[in-house]
């Protein structure tokens, strides 16, 4: 192979300046190995961005988790009620293991993927599907429960938009959407602020509530039913789990940063890590933090005002500082949709890559956006918004079950990565260990979620999972007949010249008519200009003055007549082509199809779409080559 370096006054054979050593060639101030930086960079996110675009479902689930908490417990009564620390601690300590697990598949997996790419390395392709499945089901419904519980929050508080409330979802998605479709980095900047104004809300609530000895204000819950059972049951281990696995919703958001590795500026992994933990530990002290004001508050839940509202109220009072607690939570619950923006069409674009997925899901715009996947994923969540009506009630029973099942497949597989790297890993067996006893319990949430769930709606998830996988398989396997009618991955023949034949559909002579044959001649070997004629007593004058013109023009190309019974285009020009093909086979037939582009896009309405007609009757009953020459008129 050879190389051409470019021309600096050295002899041929003299190699390039070696600008490795210090002093020389170097720029002044700097560094000889510096790493060039990436030419994208400000299209990928930092750390702190990072948490802006993917930790939102993360961090909004705070304002549900301990309230499902403490729902299942108040059927034990007040009693039931004092286990909610403890519940909490257990969801935490569980969180603890995903994050480190997850440190881990960032560092394992730096092209993204989570779930999915760990199972497919060491669990095989029928798992990694289920977990990618798992995924795209949660991350789909993320976005419904989202915005619908973020205008549940905004018709709380003006009831008179209840009605409105599906337009105003719509509005939502809209919104969350067109910042998307600009980049990951730009929807971080916009979410930044309502992030630092959410998390620094619930922080006060805590910090301020941990100095009180008894609650500030209980008007939010005054004239409010209590939920407490009147008929309390006992407090078992039934009851401890279906409230842990109620309280794992708010563990839903933790994979997102493993999925989205790539977006990330360099060094990637790092930055991603980072995210990780510090998502983890801003989760881990606000779940802990409510759950210990609970206690300290005798916290009872009540018909109609959540349970962080109630703390909020407890805490700093009811004043302004309660109107920001709930607003932020509004704005924060509608917009942590975004985490699904940002993981799901990366998971989207490595399926494309493997062929489970069209591959135009792994396109990149400009700004590092799979724009595909984010429409996608748009979709999809409008039409589970129309289908609920807006109704948050109606979509929560399908969601978090997804999310669990990729948390088991991701545990399981980065147990069998810590048995293959043995011999090369320090400490492997606690890592296995500490793996492994996430996966259990994930594995055991899973199932409760789904039990307690599936007569509410969690059927459809559960029929949803393989119906997905196998649609997976379907396009798998119509990429590799394409692959194989291409031979893909083998060495094809040399390449041979055949004789060719320009086929040019012809209605009148122009301008455009001399430039398809231009191209024509200089395509093929032989050129032929073909018209289809009717029978009709106008039709016939028209074809006959044609035939005068050509004759007039005499550009050396014949012009043959296709008669037609009908006044249909595309069939016997497409008829021809077949019988050129029948009459010599290893004629290459070429269809050159001249067609006016406008200037406007307006103006392409005043077009008749022959050209369309023919090019679709050609392409669908031969093999010839079709070709569009497209001329522009300007102005």
């Amino acid at each position: 192979m050879s190389m051409v370096w470019k021309a600096t006054g050295r002899s041929a054979g003299q190699k390039p300046p070696d600008t490795g050593a210090a002093g020389h060639n170097t720029p002044l101030g700097t560094a000889p190995h510096a790493p060039a930086p990436e030419p994208d960079a400000r299209h990928r996110l930092t750390s702190v961005q990072g948490l802006a675009a993917l930790s939102l479902d993360a961090m909004a689930s705070v304002a549900y988790g301990p309230e499902s908490i403490v729902l299942v417990l108040a059927t034990a009564g007040a009693y039931g009620l004092g286990f909610t620390l403890p519940v909490t601690l257990g969801i935490a300590a569980l969180l603890a293991v995903l994050v480190a697990s997850y440190r881990q598949v960032i560092a394992a997996f730096p092209n993204g993927g989570g779930s999915y790419a760990v199972a497919r390395t060491h669990l095989g392709r029928r798992t990694a599907l289920v977990a990618a499945a798992s995924l795209i089901l949660d991350y789909v419904l993320n976005v419904a429960v989202s915005v619908t519980a973020g205008i549940a929050a905004l018709t709380s508080a003006f009831p008179a938009l209840y009605g409105q409330r599906l337009w105003l979802c719509l509005g939502v998605l809209v919104l969350v959407t067109a910042v998307n479709l600009r980049g990951i980095v730009d929807s971080a900047k916009a979410f930044l602020l309502p992030t630092a104004v959410f998390v620094g809300s619930i922080l006060a609530v805590v910090a301020v509530g941990l100095f009180r000895d008894a609650p500030a204000s209980t008007v939010s819950a005054d004239g409010h039913a209590s939920v407490l059972s009147g008929n309390a049951t006992s407090v078992g281990a039934l009851l401890l789990l279906k409230a842990f696995a109620s309280g794992c919703s708010a563990l839903t958001g933790v994979e997102a940063v493993a999925n989205a590795v790539p977006s990330f500026r360099a060094p990637a992994a790092k930055r991603a890590q980072r995210t990780e933990v510090a998502l983890g530990a801003l989760l881990g002290v606000m779940l802990i933090g409510l759950s210990v004001l609970i206690g300290r508050f005798h916290l009872q839940p009540v018909e109609g005002v959540t349970v962080l509202a109630q703390l909020a109220d407890a805490s700093l009072g009811h004043n302004w500082a309660y109107y920001v607690v709930q607003f932020a939570t509004m704005v924060l619950l509608a917009l942590a949709a975004n985490t699904s923006f940002g993981g799901l069409p990366v998971l989207m674009s490595l399926l494309a890559r493997d062929n489970y997925l069209p591959h135009v899901f792994g396109l990149k715009a400009d700004r590092q956006v799979h724009r595909h996947g984010v429409l996608a994923l748009a979709a999809v969540a409008a039409v589970l918004l129309v289908f609920s009506g807006g109704d948050v009630n109606t979509l929560v029973p399908l969601f978090a079950i997804g999310v669990f099942v990729g948390f088991t497949i991701c545990q399981v597989g980065m147990v069998r990565h810590w048995l293959q790297e043995r011999s090369r890993s320090a400490g492997w067996r606690g890592k296995a260990v500490l793996n492994g006893f996430g996966a259990l319990l994930t594995g055991v949430s899973a199932v409760v979620v789904t039990a307690t769930k599936f007569t509410e709606g969690a059927w459809l998830i559960v029929i949803a999972l393989p119906a997905l996988v196998l649609g997976f398989g379907a396009v798998h396997r119509a990429y590799a007949r394409i692959a194989d009618r291409l031979h893909l991955g083998r060495i094809p023949e040399p390449p041979h010249r055949d004789r060719s034949l320009v086929v040019v559909p012809v209605s009148h002579l122009s301008k455009l008519t001399c430039e398809a044959l231009n191209a024509a001649v200089s395509l093929g070997d032989e050129v032929v200009a073909v018209t289809v004629t009717y029978a009709a007593p106008e039709d016939r004058r028209a074809a006959e003055s044609l035939r005068r013109d050509w004759e007039l023009w005499n550009p050396g190309v014949d012009l043959l007549d296709l008669p037609s019974a009908t006044r249909t285009v595309g069939r016997p020009i497409a008829a021809y082509v077949r019988e050129l093909r029948d009459r010599d086979p290893r004629t290459r037939v070429t269809v050159l199809i001249p067609e006016v582009e406008p200037a406007h896009l307006w103006q392409r309405l005043l077009q008749n779409q022959r050209g369309a007609v023919v090019a679709h009757a050609v392409r669908r009953t031969t093999d010839a080559t079709i070709c569009r020459l497209r001329f522009r008129v300007s102005g």
